[in-house]
């Protein structure tokens, strides 16, 4: 995901007020131990979560309170014309067990 220039700290005080419908929403799908991490020089974020293999969390798109949440986020990132965000998947070239 990317930010807008200079759109660091509201994205951190917006996801420090995360609203209590979409946390339950992602803690439902199986997802934890999620964060986000911010690189400056690039205003690239990298989202790293645990997902429960037996719950798809990523069947979320349908759901009205992300789709407000996305509509609230996005002033401030880089979103497609449904106003998600424009996530670039990466591929994995190394893990260490």
């Amino acid at each position: 995901m990317k930010l807008k220039p200079g759109a660091k700290e509201e994205y951190a005080k917006r996801h420090q007020a995360l609203w209590p419908e979409v946390k339950a929403l992602l803690k439902a799908r199986g997802v934890s131990n999620y964060s986000i991490f911010y690189d400056a020089e690039t205003d690239i974020l990298f989202a790293v979560q645990e997902v429960e293999k037996t719950i798809s969390a990523y069947n979320t798109a349908h759901e009205a309170i992300l789709h407000t949440w996305w509509n609230y986020m996005a002033d401030i990132m880089d979103v497609n014309a449904d106003n998600s965000p424009v996530i670039v998947n990466l591929e994995q070239v190394f893990h260490l067990d």
